[in-house]
């Protein structure tokens, strides 16, 4: 299932219309009365772009619809400003929606709006979103939508504050919505922020992007139908191929990496195959082998080893006609709706209008939202915590690899990992103790950089006192680091005591 951003006028009928298309027995009278709440609540505001503030909980609301969230969740992006903005309350909300509802709006609340009075501001609000995550993670898909609508009326409101919101999209809520696997999510909200954040090279970005895509629509649309073609004549029964744009920030950033080469840049070009399957996920990759020649090195099965946020597909780079490099990526529906909405996912309803999961709060946060809780909980003084933020932010919202042990363990760190950050992340004693490496069993320095799906054997020597403190200059995880400042803190302070007068 893809999200469509509608073309449709927003308003209450085609919102239950969009609801109705995925969800034939949705509850459309209580989301009409939770528009109507929420309309009355408003009633005389503006918002900045002069427009009446209704416009916003329902562009909140189209958000969730997209993602093919149930009523209960769109009742409550609707209403999630009325008890911060308006004399309706909580209590209000419960009586007539129920508890359910009233839990999310509750929660929202909590979080409250980033109002951006000093960095003391900006701490708390960031704590009270990890917090809500921990609590019922659907509040994070309503602040994810409220948060696009207002990225995307950014224009109305002063350049500096335009930059500060537009700055923490990009640094905290796009990779949240990474880690939650809500790739959509993702780009949607980096491309609203990257013209505010670095406006020269958004308009240099979009301008090779649009000259590049013009340029290849029609072989794109060419390739789809013999892709189609080739697949079901081999046999697939189910098949849809469809391309992919690439999000301008993500094609920024890749650029970036490449020098700004644009021929280095492999899946400019990019189908996305969707079968009925696993099963047939191989085959199709197979069919695709037999008819394009693969480039070496750039397959990847990412359904037998997912992602650490959930990421299931198949990937291979091939040269097609007319010698263009394409990039397949196979997968099955199911797939691809949690590629797109990630966690969210396990909230939508399938195509039979029934939601996936029952339960009260569906599908549970992942560990690292509670890890990170904890870490809240612990960096109490608001200075040690805006110190940690870098680390946070390298720890938490990097791109993460996965690095297999010889007992057939698989470990989770963030990209550019070092040996010591995977000794760490095994065990302390493991890191102070560490001495070396085997990586895909050849020997390898401390310091090398670890990649996704590398086989590491951690060498140790029981008799080593503790880490290098020269090893600071290349960890990359908060824990490694800590580890490897405490022992160096502790060796000054015992230096220091052995040569003050009455410290032997």
């Amino acid at each position: 299932m893809q999200s469509q951003t509608t073309s449709a006028p927003k308003t209450i009928e085609t919102l239950c219309q969009l609801v109705l298309s995925y969800d034939p027995g949705a509850d459309v009278v209580q989301l009409k009365k939770a528009y109507q709440f929420a309309d009355a609540a408003h009633a005389g505001q503006k918002r900045a772009t002069g427009e009446p503030y209704v416009i916003h909980p329902l562009a909140t609301a189209f958000t969730l619809a997209e993602m093919r969230l149930p009523v209960s969740i769109l009742m409550a992006g609707l209403m999630h400003d009325v008890p911060e903005d308006t004399t309706r309350t909580i209590e209000e909300i419960e009586t007539a929606f129920g508890q359910d509802v009233a839990s999310m709006v509750a929660g929202i609340t909590k979080l409250g709006k980033i109002k951006y009075r000093g960095m003391e501001r900006y701490i708390e609000n960031l704590r009270k979103m990890f917090l809500a995550m921990a609590a019922d993670v659907r509040v994070v898909f309503i602040k994810f939508a409220d948060r696009l609508h207002n990225l995307e009326t950014l224009d109305a409101i002063p350049p500096k504050k335009q930059y500060r919101i537009a700055l923490e999209s990009l640094e905290i809520f796009a990779p949240i919505a990474n880690r939650l696997g809500m790739g959509e999510m993702k780009g949607r909200l980096e491309d609203a922020a990257f013209k505010f954040v670095y406006p020269k090279e958004y308009e240099w970005t979009m301008n090779l992007a649009k000259t590049t895509r013009d340029e290849k629509d029609a072989y794109v649309q060419k390739l789809m139908k013999l892709t189609e073609d080739c697949l079901q004549e081999a046999g697939l029964k189910q098949v849809a191929v469809h391309g992919r744009a690439k999000h301008l920030y993500s094609l920024y950033r890749k650029l970036i990496k490449n020098e700004r080469n644009i021929t280095r840049i492999y899946d400019l070009i990019a189908l996305r195959v969707i079968v009925s399957d696993v099963a047939d996920c191989y085959a199709a990759l197979g069919i695709i082998h037999s008819r394009w020649t693969p480039l070496k090195g750039r397959i990847k099965d990412y359904i037998a080893q997912p992602k650490p946020n959930g990421y299931r597909s198949l990937h291979t780079t091939v040269f097609c006609e007319d010698g263009e490099i394409v990039e397949f990526q196979i997968r099955t529906a199911e797939m691809h709706a949690e590629d797109e909405f990630g966690i969210a996912a396990h909230w939508a309803y399938d195509e039979h209008g029934k939601i996936r999961f029952h339960s009260k709060k569906g599908a549970q946060p992942p560990q690292w939202v509670h890890d990170l809780v904890n870490i809240q909980q612990e960096l109490a003084d608001k200075k040690q915590f805006l110190e940690s933020l870098e680390d946070l932010k390298i720890d938490v919202f990097h791109d993460r690899i996965f690095i297999f042990t010889p007992k057939g363990d698989v470990i989770d760190l963030p990209e550019d990992s070092t040996c010591v950050d995977l000794a760490y992340a095994i065990h302390t004693e493991i890191g102070n103790s560490c001495i070396g490496a085997k990586v895909n069993e050849e020997v390898a320095p401390l310091e090398r950089v670890l990649k996704n799906g590398d086989m590491v054997e951690i060498l140790v020597d029981k008799s080593r006192k503790g880490p290098n403190p020269d090893w600071i200059k290349f960890v990359k995880t908060r824990h490694a680091r800590i580890k490897v400042r405490q022992y160096a803190r502790s060796k000054i302070a015992s230096w220091i005591k052995g040569i003050l007068p009455g410290g032997k």
